[in-house]
């Protein structure tokens, strides 16, 4: 699948600053999902975009996901694609990272 405005951004942030997260992190043991970016040290990013993440079904999917990942110590932090132009997603990574 292609990677959204926002996430193409992130990577680029990352990029920038010698990171090199893991794309599309399968995260749980028998589950299928899979988180955007994981920074390792139990840190991952989602880029959230729109259509399915917006209507009841896709966000009670993204509700059971995010708490399965932090019921595993996993911090998700999310951004949509305005956050990550302004710099707000690379700059909390960065500042987690210290």
């Amino acid at each position: 699948m292609p990677l959204s405005k926002g996430e193409e951004a992130f990577a680029l942030h990352c990029r920038v600053e010698g990171l090199t997260p893991e794309r599309e992190y399968r995260f749980h043991p028998v589950r299928k999902w899979k988180l955007d970016f994981y920074m390792g040290h139990d840190i991952a990013v989602e880029i959230e975009g729109w259509g399915r993440h917006q209507r009841m079904g896709g966000f009670k999917a993204d509700c059971e996901k995010y708490n399965a990942a932090a019921k595993m110590g996993i911090r998700v932090l999310r951004y949509t694609t305005d956050m990550v132009m302004r710099g707000d997603a690379i700059n909390d990574v960065l500042e987690l990272l210290k």
